[in-house]
């Protein structure tokens, strides 16, 4: 998805639309709406504006096309409160990290089956591929806050 149709995800998948997040925003719904429509020349939606919607709305799409679109990656950052864990709670991520690759090389091997490659599949092994990525980088986290500097 690209980022202007993000965008207008975003904003009419919020709970009561433009008509609810705008007033947030500190614009009339009508301004929103047009900001967002990607048919609509006459009003853009500024860097700033888009972080203030991704962050209101506690939504990442906008920022994972823009991402996409530059040929990068957007991984969740681990909660700062998982820096200091129990043994327990490494190995249950260590087993999270293992699940998502079996997420992923399952997906992989689901997209591969007929030999040929949708975007569909593609999109699904993206996903789970991201995810992956996100417990390892939790685990990381975790394992940084355990260091004895």
């Amino acid at each position: 998805m690209n980022v202007d149709d993000s965008a207008h995800a975003v904003v009419h998948d919020y709970p009561g639309g433009s008509e609810s997040l705008a007033p947030r925003l500190g614009m009339s719904p009508a301004v929103l709406n047009s900001k967002v429509n990607p048919n609509t020349s006459t009003h853009k939606l500024g860097l700033v504006e888009a972080v203030r919607i991704s962050a209101l709305t506690e939504d990442d799409r906008i920022l994972r096309a823009f991402a996409q679109q530059c040929g990068c990656i957007v991984l969740r950052a681990p909660d700062a409160n998982d820096a200091a864990a129990s043994d327990m709670a490494v190995l249950e991520l260590v087993a999270a990290v293992g699940g998502s690759q079996g997420d992923l090389f399952g997906s992989i091997h689901r997209g591969l089956a007929d030999g040929v490659l949708t975007e569909a599949e593609f999109a699904l092994i993206r996903t789970a591929g991201t995810a992956a990525m996100e417990k390892v980088a939790a685990l990381l986290r975790r394992l940084d806050g355990m260091v004895e500097r």
